[in-house]
C-alpha cells in the first residue's frame, strides 16, 4: 500500500531498506523467489484464496487454498496467515450477507479449528481479521471486532489469533484502547491505518500515541502494521509510523 507507482519486488526493497518487515496481500501474483532475493522478511500474507469460514458449501475451499499456500509462507518465512470472516473479491463480499445466525458461528468456529490444526503442522499462525462494513466491507458478517474476537476466544487454538485492524475497529466499533485491552491474550498482531482516509498515523483522529501507551502498559510486544497509504510521501508515511509507535 506504499509506493505504488514501483514495481512490486521494488516495493518490498523500498520498505526493507526502511528497516520494516513487510506484509503482502496476494501472493500467488507475485515471483516469490524475486521476493525472497530481496532479504526482505516477511511476516504475513492473505491465506486463503476463496470460500466463506461462515458457508458450509464453501469452508472447505478456506482450508483447501490455505493448505496450498503453506509452501509459500514456508519459503518466505512468513509467521502470521491473514483470513477474513467471508470472502473477498476485490475487497468486496463475494456473497453479501445482511444478517448473521448460529449456523454461521458454528461453521466459522469449525473452520477456524482445522486452521489451527493446519497451521500447528507447519509452526504457522493463522489470523482471522476484523472488518468494517459501514465503509470498506458492507454484507460481511462477524466481521466486527467483538464478533471475531469471540470466535477466538472459542476456538481456543495457540494457532488462531486475532487480526486486530485499528482502523476497521475505529470505523465500525470505537473505543479503541478498551478494545485492545481486552483482545490482548488473543492478539496475533495489530494492524493500523487513520480515519478518515486510511492513511498513516497522525493524518486523522485516531490518537495512536495513546494507544501506543495502552499496548505498552498492557505488555503487548508483538508485531504492529502499517496497512494503510501514503497520504503524500511514502517515505515521509513510514517515518510517521514509526513515530507513532515509538520505533
Amino acid at each position: 500500500m506504499v509506493f505504488t507507482g514501483l514495481p512490486f519486488a521494488e516495493r518490498v526493497r523500498r520498505i526493507h531498506e526502511a528497516g520494516f518487515d513487510v506484509e503482502m496481500w496476494d501472493s500467488r501474483t507475485k515471483d516469490i523467489a524475486e521476493l525472497k532475493a530481496t532479504g526482505a522478511r516477511f511476516s504475513s500474507m492473505t491465506g486463503y484464496v476463496s470460500g466463506s469460514l461462515v458457508e458450509p458449501d464453501t469452508a472447505d475451499q478456506v482450508v483447501s487454498t490455505a493448505e496450498g499456500l503453506i509452501p509459500t509462507a514456508l519459503q518466505l518465512g512468513v509467521e502470521r496467515l491473514v483470513v477474513h470472516p467471508a470472502e473477498l473479491v476485490d475487497g468486496q463480499a463475494a456473497r453479501p450477507h445482511w444478517r448473521s445466525d448460529a449456523a454461521m458461528w458454528l461453521t466459522a468456529a469449525k473452520a477456524l479449528e482445522r486452521l489451527g490444526e493446519l497451521g500447528a503442522r507447519h509452526g504457522l499462525t493463522f489470523c482471522l481479521e476484523n472488518l468494517n462494513t459501514v465503509l470498506d466491507h458492507p454484507g460481511i458478517p462477524l466481521a466486527r471486532a467483538k464478533d471475531t474476537l469471540a470466535l477466538v476466544k472459542a476456538v481456543d487454538h495457540p494457532n488462531v489469533r486475532l487480526m486486530l485492524d485499528l482502523y476497521h475497529a475505529q470505523i465500525g466499533e470505537g473505543n479503541l484502547i478498551e478494545l485492545v485491552r481486552e483482545a490482548l491474550p488473543w492478539i496475533g498482531e495489530i494492524q493500523v491505518a487513520d480515519v478518515p482516509g486510511r492513511c498513516e498515523p497522525g493524518t486523522g483522529e485516531i490518537n495512536y500515541a495513546a494507544v501506543h501507551r495502552a499496548l505498552a502498559g498492557a505488555g503487548y510486544d508483538g508485531t504492529v502494521g502499517m496497512e494503510a497509504y501514503a497520504a503524500a510521501d511514502p517515505d515521509d508515511a513510514l517515518k510517521a509510523f514509526g513515530t507513532a509507535f515509538e520505533r
